[in-house]
């Protein structure tokens, strides 16, 4: 009998209900994602059209913001978790968002009178909006986890799939609001280039709603069951913050430190002058391996919290090749939406940056459906553990890029892709997105250790990092499409011949094309020459199909290294 009376107390200690601070969070996150996906709607098209930068050069510079915005929750996360705490760190990132998006406000106001200070105040705007996002993002997502106590753990794929339906209520919203006032097409067709700025305005309001949100009802709602404040300064921790005989602070020896710091000098010139990447890449790759190397030099870790941070480390590599291949629509799928699709939905032409919409749409969707659906397996013993899983996503993102790969195989320099086909690639992407997103965020809550909680939600977003940067890399290598060649038509340019390299382009033609931002040659990626978009797609096929095999392969290892945690 009295064997039993833990056990029953501590089952009634599990609420079949999760907490209300849960839908703060997913309030205060839900502004953020629309701040910050209706401004990503634009970003591209803002610098192409406004700025008169190359699409080549949007593409590496969408691709380096990105990958930088979840870089910076590494210092976010190691601020977090070492002076701050997750409440001041939210505060504080949501206020740099919007500041940040209101000064894209006036680069996109001042762009037809000075265009160099437009493109001055659109470095400046990213900047702060990375640093923004690098103390927000880490630390609302640690705050998720540790609104359930131990017992309660295996609550938080469904908390985290509830969670993700927030960030994708305000993709949602973002991506409709932001495009409908910035992305207007006058009356003879051409885009209004002034309009950009009404977009990222409405971004700027967003985040400092969300912020609002955040400060006005953190005190009521965002606490333990026992009514302690969660996320306020790490010194103001308390032994019950920890699991049972969990060391409370990390134990990094100087020799450590430095060894990290020269580690990642020299990672990062590897990468920049040995694999040619630009210098924000390099960083990001570089500071990615050295974060994961110091935390396991950390003299306190046991032996379970070290292989359950491998299997944090392991995963994020994987996910690297999914936000490759899913960000693509901030970049490339928006150019293909622009010039080679036939966007009429419904009767309506639909603006080539509000395609992107679906996948908002979707998730919104089919969260709750999902989250249910991880309930009842997990009822019945049949959930698949986490890595299992992301497995999935990276497969369905696979066989997404296949179907559209073969839909555009035929499409020529002229023929438009039917809309129905970049609607079913969201759709499916979605579901990928739905196994692979919010699970990891859950398995980080699960398997970090409280004193890195915030940190190895850094360390996770950095895979998102290098999948961006990777991401930007790859938009950079799509071809030539539709209106390109029209363009070149136009001036008697035969693009086509000169690009199969059967006509050599004279110095006129060269210097017409140089100055349209068109080249005169195929991208090329590994060593191979990427002649068509099915070749273009083909390549996140092969990325992501490996990717998943592999992760399948490895999960009954990754099972045993979790030591229980499913």
């Amino acid at each position: 009998m009295n064997q039993n009376q833990p056990i029953a107390r501590e089952q009634a200690q599990v609420s079949s209900k999760h907490p209300k601070g849960l839908w703060v969070l997913f309030g205060t996150e839900m502004w953020e994602r629309f701040n910050f996906y209706g401004m990503r709607t634009l970003l591209t098209l803002f610098i192409v059209n406004s700025l008169l930068m190359s699409k080549e050069e949007s593409s590496l510079i969408y691709g380096g913001f990105l990958g930088l915005c979840y870089l910076t929750p590494m210092l976010g996360g190691f601020i977090s978790d070492r002076f701050l705490g997750n409440r001041y760190c939210i505060m504080l990132g949501g206020s740099l968002m919007a500041i940040g998006q209101l000064l894209l406000f006036f680069s996109a106001s001042t762009f037809s009178t000075n265009l160099d200070l437009a493109k001055i105040l659109l470095y400046v705007a990213l900047g702060v909006i990375i640093f923004g996002n690098g103390f927000f993002k880490p630390n609302i997502s640690s705050m998720v986890g540790s609104l359930y106590p131990s017992q309660e753990k295996s609550k938080l794929d469904t908390a985290f799939t509830i969670f993700y339906m927030g960030i994708n209520v305000g993709a949602f919203l973002g991506q409709f609001i932001c495009p409908m006032l910035g992305d207007v097409v006058n009356a003879d067709g051409t885009r209004d280039i002034f309009a950009f700025k009404w977009g990222f305005l409405a971004a700027s309001f967003a985040m400092v709603i969300g912020t609002l949100t955040f400060y006005l009802l953190k005190d009521k709602y965002v606490i333990t069951p026992e009514g302690r404040p969660i996320g306020g300064l790490p010194k103001h921790n308390q032994a019950a913050d920890f699991a049972e005989g969990e060391a409370q602070t990390a134990h990094f020896t100087s020799t450590a430190l430095i060894v990290s710091v020269i580690s990642f000098i020299g990672l990062a010139l590897v990468f920049n002058k040995v694999f040619g990447q630009n210098v924000i890449y390099s960083i990001i790759y570089g500071s990615g391996l050295t974060l994961a190397g110091l935390i396991l030099s950390d003299k306190s870790l046991t032996k379970v919290e070290r292989d359950r941070i491998l299997v944090i480390y392991i995963v994020s590599f994987f996910v690297i090749f999914f936000w490759a291949a899913f960000e693509q629509a901030g970049s490339s799928l928006t150019f293909i939406a622009d010039n080679q699709t036939d966007r009429n939905f419904l009767g309506w032409q639909m603006p080539p940056s509000m395609v992107q919409i679906f996948n908002g749409i979707f998730v919104v969707m089919f969260a709750v459906p999902f989250s249910m659906l991880w309930d009842k397996l997990r009822a019945n013993g049949k959930e698949p553990i986490s890595p299992f899983k992301q497995a999935i996503g990276l497969l369905l993102i696979a066989i997404s890029y296949f179907i559209i790969a073969h839909n555009v195989k035929d499409l020529g320099n002229s023929g438009l892709l039917a809309i129905k086909w970049l609607i079913l690639l969201y759709l499916i992407q979605t579901f990928g997105e739905l196994c692979l997103s919010p699970i990891g965020l859950s398995l980080v809550g699960k398997l970090a250790p409280k004193r890195f909680a915030s940190l190895l939600f850094g360390v996770f977003f950095l895979s998102n990092a290098s999948g961006y940067a990777l991401a930007g890399t790859l938009g950079s290598i799509l071809p030539a499409t539709g209106e390109q060649f029209t363009k070149a038509k136009t001036a008697g340019i035969d693009l086509q011949a000169i690009l199969d390299k059967t006509v050599t382009p004279t110095a006129e033609q060269l210097k017409f094309l140089q100055e349209a931002n068109i080249s005169a040659t195929n991208p090329v990626f590994a060593g191979f020459e990427i002649h068509n978009l099915f070749e273009f797609f083909m390549v996140f096929v092969v990325l992501c199909g490996v990717a998943s095999v592999l992760l399948f392969a490895l999960t009954p290892r990754l099972k045993k290294m979790m030591h229980g945690v499913k």
